[in-house]
């Protein structure tokens, strides 16, 4: 859900992600949240490296740079499960660590370090932030008294996505706000949820409401077709000091990366668009670039076994080159290690099943563990592709689903990626039904919609932990 502004002569309103209850949060509370993991990460570096070598030293202080500028949290933990907040802390630190250790060996960084330093921070670092959250978790309550009163909200429009947001900011137990009730110009019998909360009258009714009673935050829930009636509320409420937010009506369409932009000095909303623009492209590409030049120099003699032995063990090519999609729905060349004893890149493809005729033995294998993906590291290389994204079909599956499955295309706003979010979610491989390609692509849309430096290290994590975990894989 989205908030959004216009400047004038259109009513000023602000522009935000409702689902993230920015607005409502204690603004002390995001801070020391959005610090957390950094500084505690930082903090038993330096005193682990106190403890046992005496001083910091210029590599550490480097090195807890680098971890501090890695471990911003993409979103909010406080109203997540304890077991997931445990999970997560374990698997984004062993991405990071991991990460940070191949970098150190590639780079001979590695041996400026002291050995029982290291060993010591990485399991101490871990637990100490798991015991930060939870404490951080005990005192949330008072930080937020600390703000000094309840932010009072009042919705106008009792549907469907205002009864959710009502919900969420009502069972928020970290969040400082008091639904009064919905403004709506039904009959008080025929609204479903007039017992779960007070209706305090007709829409037009609000700006006088909210001049006479203390009111912070005005969220209005209506139908984007009722642009006159949304347009003189908005006049009516120029008189008032509440916050005013817009919640989109979710059935006319999906946002994805949903944001405020100005062309040319116009406001306009972006209702669907790729989430690496500006510096979060150049930090998508950096990565991408990176890890895979580092990871083509450790595997190369891998590469050159499997190469081998693809040739050795069947008559053709060692490398398969099939089109795909790649970004903006272009067609693109990915590398893969020959498995079957066909090369099909035609307008038939049949996907790969258990038992199929058409694998090889040693291909069989390959694609078991994966390895057959490899050489796309390469087509990372090319920028054809990511480590991370959705996973390119061939083009012939693209021109099927694509008339089957609502929103199939909005897959290709970003690069494909080696590994992504539908495969370290149990759909790797064979997708033999059209619900388990609907889920896969559902999945591939909410991490476009989610995506963060952290996610991506959280994937390539998973991946590895999936691939070998995974026996549906043929």
């Amino acid at each position: 859900m989205l908030s959004f502004s216009m400047p004038e002569p259109a009513v000023p309103i602000t522009f935000r992600r409702a689902t993230r209850l920015s607005v409502s949060r204690d603004q002390l509370l995001n801070l020391i949240e959005i610090l957390l993991d950094p500084l505690v990460l930082v903090l038993t570096l330096w005193m682990v490296a106190l403890t046992i070598e005496g001083n910091l030293g210029r590599h550490n202080v480097i090195l807890s740079l680098i971890v501090f500028s890695l471990t911003f949290p993409g979103s909010s933990r406080l109203a997540t499960d304890a077991w997931r907040v445990v999970r997560n802390i374990a698997l984004g630190w062993l991405a990071i660590s991991g990460l940070l250790f191949v970098f150190g060996w590639a780079s001979r960084y590695l041996g400026y370090f002291d050995p029982d330093v290291l060993l010591t921070w990485f399991w101490v670092a871990p637990l100490s932030q798991a015991a930060a959250h939870f404490v951080l978790r005990a005192v949330a309550p008072v930080i937020r008294e600390m703000q000094g009163h309840t932010r009072r909200a009042v919705l106008a429009g009792m549907n469907e996505q205002g009864i959710d947001l009502a919900r969420r900011l009502s069972g928020d137990v970290y969040a400082n706000v008091r639904v009064m009730g919905f403004f709506d110009d039904r009959e008080r019998e025929r609204l479903d949820h007039r017992e779960e909360y007070p209706l305090l009258g007709r829409i037009l009714d609000l700006p006088e409401y909210a001049r006479k009673q203390p009111v912070d935050a005005i969220y209005l829930s209506l139908p984007m077709a009722s642009q006159a009636r949304i347009l003189t509320l908005l006049e009516g409420l120029r008189d008032t000091t509440a916050s005013i937010y817009f919640v989109p009506d979710t059935f006319v369409t999906d946002l994805i990366q949903g944001r405020m932009d100005v062309v040319g000095g116009v406001p306009v909303v972006a209702v669907c668009e790729t989430p690496f623009t500006g510096f979060d492209g150049v930090v998508k590409r950096g990565s991408d670039f990176l890890l895979s030049l580092l990871i083509v120099a450790l595997i190369s003699p891998l590469l050159i076994a499997i190469a081998l032995g693809v040739k050795l063990t069947s008559p053709g090519p060692a490398i398969f080159r099939q089109r795909r999609y790649g970004l903006d729905g272009r067609e693109i060349v990915v590398y893969k290690f020959r498995t079957m004893t066909v090369l099909e890149d035609g307008d038939t493809i049949e996907q790969v099943r258990k038992g199929d005729r058409r694998l090889t033995p040693f291909g069989a294998f390959l694609r078991r563990l994966s390895l057959d993906e490899l050489p796309q590291f390469f087509n990372v290389l090319q920028g054809r592709m990511s480590i991370v994204g959705p996973r390119p079909h061939a083009v012939a599956h693209n021109e099927l689903y694509r008339k089957l499955i609502r929103g199939y295309m909005l897959r290709h706003k970003v690069k494909p990626g080696i590994t992504g979010w539908a495969q370290v979610n149990g759909f790797r491989g064979e997708t033999e039904t059209l619900e388990k390609m609907k889920a896969r692509v559902e999945y591939d849309l909410e991490y476009l919609r989610n995506w963060s430096l952290r996610l991506d290290l959280f994937i390539i994590a998973k991946t590895v932990w999936v691939v070998f975990k995974t026996d549906r894989v043929y």
